[in-house]
């Protein structure tokens, strides 16, 4: 405690129940340099995994990873603002990612019910926007229309559904961000662009390892534009189910129902360590690797839904968390408890 004569110097009173609460109105944290920036790093990290989940490589539909994003943020010399949430960051520094790098918001895929008597016009609003119409079904009198969409666009559809339709409308989020399995290729790997099978038969391959990723991302294009043959489709689901198989044998989980499993469907990843994730999830497996260096023996399990895989996060307890980002959270209050101890 500092001298009666400072303290009624600096606060005028001597009282220190009113020097408490004057400080607490009135003074500012000290936080130290390092504590500064470890919440810089992470706050950088949380703009980054929201670009994860919201982007794409336009070229190949695959997310890049978190390490990729954190290096391209630096390069475009990116410094986080702390007013300002990790979501609207991320959008905000797209358009600068956009000028260097081959990068683009992921679709949703949406269902969308309108009458009958409305169905052209939302189709050519949908064709105005640019968007992608998978099927059009009748259901009764209503039209029932699958299309991938810009996120943009979901409030002009709102708004449609609202107004044009006299709420008789109905929208339905499917998939939130359309995006393929696997990492998408490193930012100064650029694909080129669309060739033909002949076209690419003809390409004599250097022995530069540049060259040999940009000819792999241009087949991994026109794979993903021309669809998987059926051996090939075959043969992915086979090494699917094995692969399955193998996790939950790991596990000492019993096989019987393993045809329900690969006919449904659900299951991707039985519930497993992080580390033992498929390469086919490459992007995910990096991103939740933080968890175990904040609090090690974190579980995860990956179910399908839709085109997309969802993932339920257990603790090193076992304890049902759910979500990453609730498994985030948990992780680093484990870590700070344990700092503080």
């Amino acid at each position: 405690m500092a001298a009666k004569e400072d303290l009624m110097e600096v606060f005028g009173t001597t009282d220190e129940q009113k020097i408490c609460l004057e400080i607490l109105a009135k003074g500012e944290l000290q936080v130290s340099d390092k504590e500064r920036q470890a919440q810089q790093e992470n706050f950088f990290r949380d703009i980054a995994g929201v670009l994860v989940d919201k982007t794409i490589n336009p070229e190949t539909s695959r997310p890049y990873t978190l390490t990729m994003l954190e290096r391209a943020l630096r390069d475009v010399h990116f410094n986080p603002d702390h007013k300002k949430s990790a979501k609207q960051q991320a959008l905000e520094v797209l358009p600068l990612l956009q000028q260097r790098f081959p990068i683009q918001r992921a679709r949703m895929r949406l269902k969308l019910q309108v009458p009958a008597a409305n169905q052209q016009d939302l189709l050519d609003m949908l064709d105005q926007a640019g968007s992608t119409v998978e099927t059009i079904d009748a259901a009764g009198s209503h039209s029932v229309v699958i299309t991938q969409v810009e996120p943009g666009v979901f409030r002009e559809l709102h708004h449609f559904m609202h107004d044009t339709t006299a709420r008789q409308g109905r929208i339905e989020v499917l998939s939130f961000a359309i995006t393929a399995e696997g990492a998408a290729d490193d930012f100064n790997i650029l694909t080129p662009p669309a060739a033909t099978a002949k076209q690419l038969a003809a390409t004599t391959i250097s022995s530069s390892n540049e060259a040999g990723s940009e000819l792999a991302a241009a087949a991994a294009g026109m794979a993903s534009a021309s669809g998987r043959t059926a051996a090939s489709a075959g043969a992915a689901a086979a090494s699917q189910v094995q692969h399955r198989r193998q996790q939950r044998q790991q596990h000492g989980i019993d096989n019987t129902n393993e045809a329900d499993i690969s006919t449904s469907g659900q299951v991707l990843y039985v519930r497993g360590p992080i580390a033992g994730l498929p390469d086919e999830y490459a992007s995910r497996k990096e991103r939740f690797a933080e968890l175990d260096q904040l609090h090690p023996g974190w579980q995860v399990e990956l179910r399908s839904r839709g085109e997309t895989a969802d993932a339920l996060f257990y603790s090193p307890e076992g304890v049902k968390v759910g979500t990453f980002a609730a498994a985030r959270r948990q992780a680093l209050a484990a870590h700070k408890a344990a700092l503080d101890l």
